[in-house]
């Protein structure tokens, strides 16, 4: 089938209402406008961005991301689950055992618990006062952030 102009359905092909041509028309004396105010006038429409800052005509968004992105926590009664004796401790060691999911700010050892798992080998984590001890009395080695 070929494309023709007299084949195309009539609703292609419909044209604009034309306002304030008279009565007659469905559209004429105030022409969709209303009565009266700015709206109602010819030309009487403000630009988008009339007389404000760019930022002014953005929504504002709540609250801040912070400087400090939180840390990931891990307390010492969870590594006594999913790690051996003369285990290494590291973020990807603590996302692989499923501990922590999001490793990018970085982890940090809580001392919650007591540590049954000797000789551990914590690397770049942070480390709390408290789990610091309980590894240190259980003969593991700390190489880490401070």
């Amino acid at each position: 089938m070929t494309l023709n102009l007299h084949s195309l359905k009539s609703e292609s092909r419909k044209k604009k209402k034309r306002l304030g041509r008279g009565n007659a028309s469905g559209h004429g004396t105030y022409s969709t406008r209303g009565v009266k105010g700015q709206k109602s006038r010819s030309g009487g429409r403000r630009r988008p961005a009339f007389g404000l800052h760019l930022a002014k005509h953005l929504p504002k968004s709540r609250g801040a991301a912070s400087l400090f992105p939180k840390l990931a926590v891990v307390n010492i009664k969870e590594i006594n689950l999913c790690f051996k004796d003369g285990g290494t401790v590291s973020p990807k060691t603590l996302r692989r055992a499923g501990l922590v999911d999001n490793i990018k700010a970085g982890v940090k050892i809580l001392g919650q618990g007591s540590l049954q798992v000797k000789n551990l080998k914590i690397e770049e984590c942070k480390i709390s006062a408290s789990a610091k001890i309980q590894i240190e009395k259980m003969g593991g080695k700390i190489k880490s952030k401070k």
